[in-house]
């Protein structure tokens, strides 16, 4: 078992479970997530090293300069003088300050980009402190990385466009636990439409209420449940107020990932309407759309980023226009009318995450490249 250090400057997200899940999958290398700061409880029985442990006073100044220069110091002394095989960076900013520890340490460096980090405006990045180093760095990263993975062809295109090389970078699916997550009981379902998102404008959240107003009256007995927080909670509540929506919507917050797929196996359906935002945020794949699929629910999502290679548009869900309301609608109606159309394109959606995304054969696959790159010596 050789040791992989799992990168990723912000620590066990509630949003980003995907990271651990998919290192919770290997099998022939050991992961240890080290990072800056914590955000949550890491996986039980895996170890995980933070920047904020070294300094326990006066962490974010200490934290704030090492961002700036991108020293790896620290991070060696995290390490403490073990030597990992190699490192991988989730997100391409993650790749960029994980760079200068791989050099030091002369092991290489694998970079999954996930989304904004191949989608967002240059002028975006430079707005943020903590993203500054990302496009002042990116082309050293393009030179000097050894292998670039991307969560869907939609981001393949998008990296590539930025300047990497084609023959380092390649699409590799996450995936999703199909073996944990079993196809529900269709007696288990209930008239609930399910939105499961940060609260952004990315996600679309304002069209699907103004949708789910369209329907409400010919169905109500349907309710619409968001799973979520962000910056724009207190303005969607306010939207669904405004529409006379009242309790149909109930907004329950962000919640553990153990807590949603309880959710999925009640819903008739999940809601991913995502956006092109003017900065250039877009859903890069959407983990959520494959718990979902391997739940067996059907999906309505939008026609944009990556959404469409894990959502089959009527076979394993059907896709709509972004921002347009009426179409949202008019699928959501299409699968309120017909339980047997739901469930034909619930089981369809199993099987295709079982056929592409089934996080064992990914993960599997990932180690292969893990041990290409170690033998190629990149």
């Amino acid at each position: 078992m050789r040791d992989i250090v799992i990168f990723r400057q912000n620590l066990f997200r509630v949003s980003e479970p995907f990271i651990t899940e998919q290192a919770g999958h290997l099998r022939r290398h050991a992961p240890v997530h080290v990072g800056r700061l914590r955000f949550g409880a890491g996986p039980a029985g895996v170890e995980s090293l933070a920047l904020q442990s070294l300094w326990p006073r006066f962490t974010l100044p200490r934290i704030g300069w090492q961002m700036l220069t991108r020293d790896p110091a620290p991070y060696q002394r995290l390490l403490a003088g073990r030597r990992p095989a190699l490192i991988h960076a989730h997100f391409g900013v993650d790749g960029v300050y994980a760079l200068p520890l791989a050099r030091r340490l002369g092991i290489p460096l694998v970079t999954t980009f996930h989304g904004f980090d191949a989608t967002l405006s240059t002028a975006a990045f430079l707005l943020s402190p903590a993203w500054l180093n990302y496009p002042l760095f990116r082309g050293q990263l393009a030179r000097q990385g050894d292998l670039f993975l991307c969560v869907s062809a939609f981001i393949r295109e998008r990296v590539l466009a930025m300047g990497f090389p084609a023959e380092r970078t390649r699409v590799h699916y996450i995936g999703v636990d199909s073996q944990a997550v079993q196809p529900r009981d269709p007696a288990e379902e209930t008239p609930t439409i399910l939105h499961v998102a940060r609260l952004v404008e990315m996600k679309g959240t304002e069209y699907l209420i103004r949708a789910f107003a369209l329907l409400a009256d010919r169905h109500p007995a349907v309710r619409l449940d968001i799973i979520g927080d962000g910056p724009l909670r207190a303005s969607l509540q306010k939207l669904a107020g405004s529409l006379g929506l009242g309790e149909r919507v109930r907004f329950h917050g962000a919640r553990p990932h153990a807590e949603v797929l309880p959710h999925m196996r009640r819903a008739a359906m999940l809601m991913l309407p995502s956006v092109y935002t003017a900065t250039g945020r877009v859903e890069g794949l959407g983990m959520v759309l494959l718990e979902a699929a391997a739940t067996g629910i059907p999906v309505v999502g939008s026609r944009v980023g990556g959404i469409p290679e894990v959502v089959i548009d009527g076979r394993t869900g059907l896709l709509a226009p972004e921002r347009e309301p009426e179409a949202l609608a008019a699928h959501m109606e299409t699968l309120l009318q017909d339980r047997d159309l739901r469930h034909r394109m619930g089981a369809q959606a199993r099987a295709h995450v079982e056929a592409c995304f089934d996080i064992h054969r990914q993960t599997a696959e990932l180690e292969d490249l893990y041990d290409g790159v170690l033998d190629n010596g990149r």
